[in-house]
Order: structure tokens, then sequence, then C-alpha cells
């Protein structure tokens, strides 16, 4: 028993238990660029060292350069504050963009016996930065900011970035070692905080629009979070008041368009006994606009049905029912629906009046003057009316491009026949800038006016087109939200047409202003 006893005793016993572990707690931690031109410089000055100061060959043009790199990189973060106007996609430039944008300065200056201004502008602009950007619109405007700061003239004193302001400039060269950083970042601490839009090349309503963003963005935040409420007392409930709307907006959408409604010319057949393109383009876009009113049509009556309890309210249904209390247009319309930033009340409105225009080609024939922002798919409407035109002359479609005339009308009511080739179309709006009716070009936009409407203008295809260099390539969107997806033309979704539109400024002046032209507006 002994003998037993000890052997027990020496074998091993079980692994004592471990305390508990402590729970895990964990930070995370994000860098974003401080707000403001003077922040943003402070933020990057001050992390510049006396070796990157003194390090390059060429001090003088070292010193002015860099600052003018770092103040292009400060204005790239900042733009993006005014929205779509800024930039049609918000890119996240940082601190790696710039950093190798300046061992390329340096590296350009230290091995090249003159300055490389082309080679500098394509690698700092279309690689290191540009490498980042990919809606094209975006570039040109990024390669534009540039070329303000990678310059000769910013070599020299009397530089400055801003127009109408001498506050913003890189400051005269102090020379090297700790005396000529710090008189740069002693410039950088009296900029002032309030940056002014010029600096970005931009309208005083650029920051009217900064504004309204904000606002609007507080305002959906503040309503996205508010409870629900029940109702009470004499007042109506929230569900009677959904249903209300139900049955209002059901009977305001438009019936579905019918080919048996075409009239005697709409839909005849030419010589060879086919339908011309755009009689294909029409039939498509009944075909678009029957799939969003039948689609609006029957979840109205459903969710109706549901709030009644006759039917189970669906994830769709509840999620109908919460957009329509906040004025947005559901998302199971949107799916099927055209691209619109209006509110479901403007949305009706816009839906009708392109509705409208479909019955009226439909019923009574080819319209004089043709509404763009009618159609759902525009790009296909423009492809329809070159391959008209290659055909009636024989021309290769590929040799084809539109060429563009602002008329005197303001509206096609006006017009009394279409023109012997090519489209008269209207409807269009403008955003950073206006069209002036006497000298017959664009100008700035008159202060408080965000908006303006453009005359009828002549889409005529023309072949082998080159466009006058001096006129602004404005590109026109479905949307002022600009942003898109990229389609398999590496185009953007939202975008429809670049037109050349006559100016008496630089190009690059309207580009800077965020100019363009739009479909429809977001109310």
């Amino acid at each position: 028993p002994h003998t037993h006893a000890a052997a027990a005793a020496a074998l091993p016993g079980p692994p004592p238990r471990r305390p508990p572990r402590p729970p895990q707690v964990s930070v995370k931690m994000t860098f974003e660029p401080p707000k403001g031109i003077r922040a943003n410089l402070k933020g990057t000055w001050a992390a510049v060292t006396h070796q990157q100061w003194d390090q390059c060959e060429k001090p003088a043009e070292w010193h002015k350069l860099l600052f003018g790199l770092s103040f292009f990189h400060a204005a790239l973060q900042e733009r993006r504050k005014f929205g779509p106007l800024g930039w049609n996609i918000r890119y996240e430039f940082n601190t790696t963009d710039l950093d190798m944008s300046m061992e390329t300065l340096r590296m350009f200056l230290d091995e090249q016996p003159e300055i490389p201004w082309e080679a500098l502008l394509y690698v700092t602009g279309q690689i290191n930065y540009g490498g980042r950007v990919t809606d094209d619109w975006d570039r040109r405007n990024l390669m534009v900011m540039l070329r303000r700061f990678y310059c000769v003239p910013i070599l020299t004193d009397g530089y400055y970035f801003a127009a109408g302001s001498d506050q913003y400039y890189a400051p005269p060269d102090a020379g090297a070692g700790p005396d000529g950083l710090g008189a740069v970042r002693a410039y950088v601490d009296q900029l002032p905080y309030d940056d002014p839009v010029s600096i970005f090349g931009m309208h005083s309503n650029a920051k009217i629009t900064y504004e309204w963003q904000g606002t609007e963005k507080l305002l959906f935040t503040v309503t996205s979070i508010q409870p629900r409420s029940g109702g009470g007392g004499a007042g109506s409930s929230e569900e009677d008041t959904v249903l209300e709307l139900c049955e209002k907006l059901r009977q305001d959408v438009p019936a579905p368009l019918s080919r048996d409604d075409a009239g005697e010319a709409t839909f005849a057949l030419n010589e060879k006994g086919e339908l011309n393109s755009l009689q294909i383009v029409l039939l498509h876009e009944m075909e678009r606009f029957n799939r969003l009113l039948s689609t609006a049509s029957s979840s109205l009556t459903e969710l109706g049905k549901a709030i009644q309890g006759l039917v189970v309210m669906s994830a769709d249904l509840d999620a109908m029912y919460g957009s329509m209390l906040k004025n947005q247009v559901p998302k199971i319309w949107e799916k099927v629906g055209y691209p619109s930033l209006k509110p479901l009340s403007s949305w009706m409105k816009d839906l009708a009046s392109r509705v409208a225009f479909m019955r009226s080609w439909l019923t009574t024939g080819q319209p004089t003057c043709f509404a763009l922002p009618a159609f759902f798919f525009p790009q296909g409407f423009m492809t329809g009316i070159l391959q008209m035109h290659a055909r009636r002359y024989a021309i290769p479609i590929d040799s084809l491009a539109f060429s563009y005339t602002v008329l005197q009308e303001e509206s096609g009511a006006e017009l009394t026949a279409p023109p012997p080739d090519g489209v008269y179309i209207d409807g269009f709006f403008l955003d950073g800038g206006r069209w002036d009716r006497e000298r017959h070009m664009l100008a700035d936009s008159r202060p408080k006016i965000m908006y303006d409407t453009l005359p009828v203008i002549h889409f005529m295809p023309t072949q082998n087109f080159k466009r006058d260099a001096a006129d602004y390539e404005c590109p026109l969107y479905k949307t002022a939200a600009r942003a898109g997806v990229l389609s398999t033309t590496g185009q953007s979704t939202n975008f429809v047409v670049a037109v050349d539109m006559p100016t008496d400024k630089d190009p690059d002046y309207w580009v800077s202003m965020g100019t363009a032209m739009l479909c429809a507006l977001a109310d």
C-alpha cells in the first residue's frame, strides 16, 4: 500500500488553472486632414524636416515649388467640402501622395539642368495623385489645379494663388537652415482661418452651396433618427397619413404607354420595311417607363392593403412606408427608375412630365424639339441620332461626333419645325456659370443664383469634327450628384456627353469653377 501511494504521489497532477483573461479593449484610430488651408499647411510644414529643406541642389526653385506643392495638396483636400461642385467623386488624398510628389520634385530638380515642367506635371498629376482619380473630368480638374502651382511664375515673388487676394503666395526664399524653414512656418501661422473660395478658382456662390449642403446633411440626420409617433388626440395617425398619401399618389401615377395609342407616322416603316433608330429608342423608353409605372402603382396598392391589415407587411413595403413618411422616393421604385435626387413630391411631378413627353411623341409623332432630360437612357438617344445621320448620308458612324449651337429660343415651344439634320434639345440647367443671352457665351453666375437655364441647343452630327480649343468642353450629367458607376466603356453612367460652349476666358477658368450642364436638379 505504501508503494502504491508513493507511485501515485509521483504522477503529475492536472495543470493549474489559468486565471481568466481580462476583457480585451481596442481603440481604432484614423487620420483625417485638418479643416482649412491654414491648418492643413501647418500640419504639412510641421512634418518637413531641416534635412528635407536643405537636400536639393537648386535651393531657390526647390523652396518655391515645395511650398506650391504643399498648397496644392491642401487645396485638393479642401475642395472636397463643396461636394459635386468640387469633385465628382470624393477622393481620399493623403500624406503618402504628398511625400511621393516631394521626392519626385527633388529628383527632377537634382537630375535635370532645367526644370522639366511637362514631366513634373505628368508624374505628379497623372501618377502620384491621379492614380486615385477614376473620373476623367476630375482628372482634368486636378491637372488644372496643379498647373497653378507648378508653373514658371511661382518662382517669382509677385505670383499670387488666389485672384483678388494678396495673402496667398509662395513666401520669399529665406535661405537654407532653420531660419529658412522657420520663415515658411511663420508665414503659414499668419494666414487667415477662413478660406476665400477664390483659392479654388470658384465663384462666391460655392460658399453658399457648401453651407447649404451642411444644413441638408444635418436635417437629414435629424429626420432619420426621429422616432415614429403613433399620433393621438384629434390629429390623424401615422398610418392614416401614409394611407391617404398612397391613395393620392396612386391616382397621380400616369397610365401606361401603349403602342395601340401610336399615331400613324410614329412607327411608320422605312423603304426597307424597318423601324429607324429613334423609333426603336422610343419603344425601349416606353418599356422602361411602363415597368416603373407598374411597380409604382402595384406597390402603392399593396402598401395600402398592408396598412389596413389585409396583406402581410413585407420588408420592401415597410421600407416604402418609412420613405413616404420622409418624403423620399421608395427604394423599390429607384431599382426600376431613372437617376434622380428629387424628393417624393417633386419626383412625382417630374415623372408626370417625362411620361407626358413620351406620350406626346407616341401619339403625334417625332417632336420638333426633344427633351433629353425626359429619357431613361439619354446616351441611347444620342447614339440613335448618329446612326440615322450615318445611314442617311452613308457615312461611317465612328467618324461622326456632335457639334453644338446654342440658339436664341428659350424652349422648344418657340420652334416651328425640326432642323434638316440633327435635333433640337431643351430642358438643360447650367451649374457653376450662366449663359449670357446678349454676348452669346458663358459668363459668371449672378450672386445667390445657383443655377441658370439654357436655351435650345442644336445637336448636329458632324463628320471628323475637331473642337475649337478656345471653347469650354462642358460635361453634361443626368443629376446634380455628377458621380456615377463606371460603365464598361470607362465612362460614368451619370455622364451623357460633353458640349462645347463659347467663352472669352481660358477654358481652365470654367474647369476650376466646376461648370457643368445638368439634366435635372435636386428639387
